[in-house]
């Protein structure tokens, strides 16, 4: 009987621990600037992956757009959480010069794949991914891992996990307000041929 009563009382200490870790105020609640001044970004690794009608995609294709580069699979909680907010970042920023890319970690490939960006409505280009695309960006070690890139194809901001939708939307707008630099269309980058399936 004590055991019992000690564990009831070690997940109601758990439960209030929880709820005010997440709902007090303090500086889990600070929001930063999610992207990067231009000097410490990176140039992001091109690869060429299979869409879901087969034609190659490479991400040099999007040079001179902001993109929003998302790792992601279908099993992934979070990530299903995550792309209605990018469904509806394209919806309102195609025109502008964005565009959101998701790269499925989907081992299955497009038989998962297919019927679930039907099911949510994806508005936007999906490939498949595998684990050479993954080590390009630095190994993607939690799904899902969300890259925004700049129009010069630079790396401006990372997202591993779940992140703010505000984050997201506050990082596209900064983006899309600068320009893209003059040399940057005129540079073509090695693309990685990667397997996808």
């Amino acid at each position: 009987m004590s055991v019992l009563r000690f564990s009831s009382a070690l997940a109601i200490a758990l439960l209030v621990g929880c709820f005010l870790y997440f709902h007090s105020p303090g500086p889990s609640l600070v929001r930063t600037g999610p992207v990067k001044p231009d000097k410490d970004r990176h140039q992001a690794p091109d690869f060429a992956l299979k869409d879901v009608n087969g034609k190659t995609v490479r991400l040099s294709d999007y040079r001179g757009k902001v993109v929003l580069l998302d790792f992601w699979a279908t099993w992934c909680g979070p990530c299903q959480i995550e792309i209605p907010w990018f469904v509806d970042l394209e919806r309102r920023n195609k025109d502008k010069g964005f565009a959101v890319l998701g790269v499925s970690m989907d081992d299955d490939g497009w038989e998962s794949v297919k019927p679930f960006l039907s099911q949510l409505g994806v508005n936007y280009r999906v490939v498949i991914g595998n684990g050479e695309t993954a080590q390009l960006y630095g190994g993607v070690d939690a799904l899902p891992t969300t890259f925004l890139i700049d129009r010069g194809g630079k790396i401006a901001a990372v997202h591993v996990g779940l992140a703010d939708r505000r984050d997201f939307e506050d990082g596209v707008e900064q983006l899309l307000q600068s320009p893209a630099p003059a040399a940057a269309s005129r540079v073509a980058l090695p693309a990685f041929a990667l397997r996808s399936e």
